[in-house]
């Protein structure tokens, strides 16, 4: 299968731009404090730690990120609760990175950002794959195909006189609905 090799890359690239971003960032910020640069009369002091800081703080969420990455692989478990919530975050920050860098760096920088929100989104869509009926063992009384044993649909019982209710198979357990057909335009 294509799931653990594409969970390992994707910690890989999350960890590398973890240590990319908090090293920018930490070399911006000693930049504009040894020069004692101002933008719009902004304190230098101010816009060293805050680039620091900010450093930091996406560095160690990429990095935890791409430690999510890295259990999903280990495992070949989907992510669960936080994790998955972690890692639709950073896709949908690739994006946005992804739009920015095809305005102000240039293309190169924006397919390196669409490379990496598409191996994230293959990460989370692989593991998103149920089984289908078809690929359910057969159940006591069914033929094997899926269709249940002799002339009951699946809207009838026949236990109780042919009436059921639509969403119901023979046995009374209930299977999911499907919803109506979408109306068309004459």
């Amino acid at each position: 299968m294509v799931r653990r090799p594409v969970a390992l890359i994707v910690a890989l690239v999350l960890f590398a731009e973890a240590l990319g971003i908090a090293v920018l960032n930490w070399s911006l910020g000693t930049l504009a404090e040894r020069q004692n640069m101002s933008l719009a009369g902004i304190d230098p002091d101010v816009m060293a730690t805050s680039s620091k800081a900010g450093g930091i703080g996406f560095g160690l969420y990429f990095a935890f990120c791409g430690l999510v990455a890295l259990l999903v692989g280990l495992r070949n478990r989907p992510p669960a609760g936080f994790g998955r919530i972690l890692l639709i975050s950073a896709a949908v920050v690739h994006a946005l990175l992804g739009a920015f860098a095809w305005g102000l760096l240039g293309r190169q920088q924006f397919a390196f950002m669409m490379v990496v929100l598409a191996l994230i989104v293959l990460l989370l869509m692989t593991y998103d794959v149920q089984p289908g009926p078809a690929a359910e063992a057969p159940r006591d009384g069914d033929g094997g195909d899926g269709e249940p044993e002799g002339d009951a649909t699946a809207g009838e019982r026949p236990e109780d006189g042919g009436e059921g209710t639509k969403g119901e198979d023979i046995k009374g357990e209930g299977s999911p609905l499907t919803p109506p057909a979408a109306p068309t335009t004459p």
